[in-house]
Order: structure tokens, then C-alpha cells, then sequence
């Protein structure tokens, strides 16, 4: 069963089923540059909030080789519901807000529904491999879909330009599956997981 904290700004409330530790295994299955990338992995993600309208995400992962684990690409970022800046909002960088900051209610999220009857949302990803991704798509009930706006790389990390993620809560369990566009691949899939809540 799902809480929704009370002190949890309405912003995210379409996004609350996703809050906690969620653990478990999945599998690689992908093929490019000639070569076959396939095993089981172990992952551990996490949703948290700090009373901002946003949602903190990190994201670990470890091959697994019989009783060896070895580390596969961390992430983090923040999940956001889309909407406009305003006065309100700090940024960018350390610049402070210019207006009184804004209480939303829930009233005030209803508004921003898009058209699918879902809610927009903006996902900015930094991997350890030095690639950055930025996300759109939308939540709508606990499914969540998204698609890579933009992907950044560093001069040293290999060749990665697109991605699509999905995510949803079955069964008290988060399902998720990335494609990937890499190494010279067009999109394709790439990973999927089952995790449980672990806190």
C-alpha cells in the first residue's frame, strides 16, 4: 500500500508511488559494435524528497557473476513535474527567487494535466560514465514514459545518443524498461528490471 507523506508538496503527489528504496534484479540483453552485452543484473534505486518540487533519484547497479557483483554505471538526478519558471522559482544557477514563493495546492496541480489526462514531466540524468541525459514524457496514473530531449557526453565516453524509459507499479512492484541508442545502434531494447520496496 501506498502513503503519501503530508508533508510532501502537491507537485508531487503524481509522482508519490515512486518515493522509497526499491531493490531488485534485471537483465541486459543488447547487441551492437559486432558484440552481444547479456546478464543478470542487481539494482538499487531511490526516490527521496527534501521539501522542494522535485523528486531526488539515484540509481546503482552490479553485474552479477556467480558470487562476484561487479559495478555497472551509477546515476543521479531530479524528476519534476513540467511547468513554467516563474518569479517564484530560484535559478538559474544560485540566483534567488524575485517573488514570494508559492504554495500550490492540489487544486493548482490539477491544472497542469495534460491532454492524455497524464502530467508532464522533465527528468535530468547524470551517469558516472560522463553521459547527461534530459527526459520528457509524462506520468499518468503509475505508469510513467519517457524519452530522451537531449544527451550529453563527454569527450572520453563512448558513443550514446538516444534513450526511451518506462516505468510502472504492478503488483506493488517497480517494472522498468530502458532502450538504448549506443555504439552505433539505433534504439533498441536494452535492460529491464523487477524491483521491490526495500525501504
Amino acid at each position: 500500500m501506498i502513503e503519501i507523506p503530508t508533508d510532501l508538496p502537491a507537485d508531487l503527489v503524481p509522482l508519490s508511488w515512486l518515493l522509497g528504496v526499491w531493490e531488485g534484479t534485471g537483465v541486459i540483453d543488447y547487441e551492437a559494435d559486432g558484440r552481444s552485452f547479456s546478464g543478470e543484473f542487481a539494482h538499487r534505486v531511490s526516490f527521496s524528497h527534501d521539501g522542494g518540487d522535485f523528486l531526488n533519484y539515484s540509481a546503482d547497479a552490479w553485474l552479477l557473476d556467480g558470487e562476484e557483483r561487479r559495478p555497472l554505471v551509477s546515476e543521479i538526478g531530479y524528476w519534476r513535474l513540467a511547468r513554467p519558471s516563474t518569479g517564484a522559482d530560484a535559478g538559474p544557477a544560485l540566483l534567488p527567487p524575485t517573488d514570494p514563493a508559492v504554495i500550490r495546492s492540489a487544486d493548482d496541480v490539477e491544472t497542469l494535466r495534460n491532454a492524455d489526462g497524464g502530467f508532464d514531466l522533465e527528468v535530468s540524468l547524470v551517469h558516472s560514465d560522463g553521459v547527461l541525459e534530459l527526459y520528457v514524457g509524462q506520468v499518468k496514473g503509475p505508469r510513467i514514459d519517457l524519452v530522451t530531449d537531449a544527451v550529453v557526453r563527454t569527450a572520453g565516453a563512448k558513443p550514446y545518443t538516444a534513450a526511451t524509459r518506462l516505468y510502472g507499479l504492478v503488483d506493488n512492484h517497480l517494472l522498468w524498461a530502458w532502450d538504448i541508442a549506443a555504439l552505433g545502434r539505433e534504439l533498441g531494447s536494452h535492460a529491464s528490471a523487477r524491483l521491490a520496496r526495500a525501504e
